[in-house]
């Protein structure tokens, strides 16, 4: 099966444009996509939003970490393809109806990967205003590998660990993906 997954980095915070209700308006900076047949990543600037939506287009899966709640609703502006009808798989979204509760990529990171994000948001804006592209585009693709790994190790063990909310346990959740 072909999959992508993919990730974006935004312009500004919540705070600048009001909040998440206005998370359509947050502008991208940068995107990055993984496609499975190329076993590669690409690296997509704010005007070439229309190849990587075609890149997503293109599998039969679309894979992300938060993709239905955030990242679709930041793109979404940007094409006039309805993003939510792309077959997708939104990791976060999976874990959360199994636990009740959300996790963050960086928990489930740690607890499946023994590995960790290099950044947060907010610090990708601050990249994105400096002109660090090499830092941004580096930070988003790990974020895409990360997530790739997370989907692979679950698809393959039927099972993903994260750290609880206070880091000190690792809690193991079954998921069929």
């Amino acid at each position: 099966m072909h999959f992508v997954v993919f990730d974006l980095e935004t312009k500004q915070s919540f705070d600048e444009v009001g909040g998440f209700k206005n998370a359509h308006k947050l502008g991208i900076s940068v995107g990055v996509v993984y496609d499975s047949e190329s076993d590669k990543t690409t690296a997509y600037r704010e005007n070439e939003m229309d190849d990587l939506v075609e890149q997503l287009q293109s599998a039969d899966l679309v894979i992300g970490f938060n993709n239905f709640g955030f990242d679709n609703i930041v793109l979404q502006p940007y094409t006039i393809v309805t993003l939510d009808a792309l077959p997708g798989l939104d990791l976060m979204q999976k874990l959360q109806q199994a636990l009740g509760h959300r996790v963050s990529l960086d928990n489930v990171a740690k607890g499946t990967l023994n590995s960790e994000k290099s950044g947060g948001g907010l610090q990708a804006i601050e990249w994105y205003r400096k002109g660090e592209w090499d830092k941004l585009i580096s930070y988003c693709e790990q974020d895409v590998l990360i997530t790739r790994d997370i989907y692979l190790f679950g698809k393959e063990n039927g099972y993903v660990q994260f750290y609880d909310q206070f880091k000190r346990a690792v809690r193991k959740v079954d998921v069929q993906w």
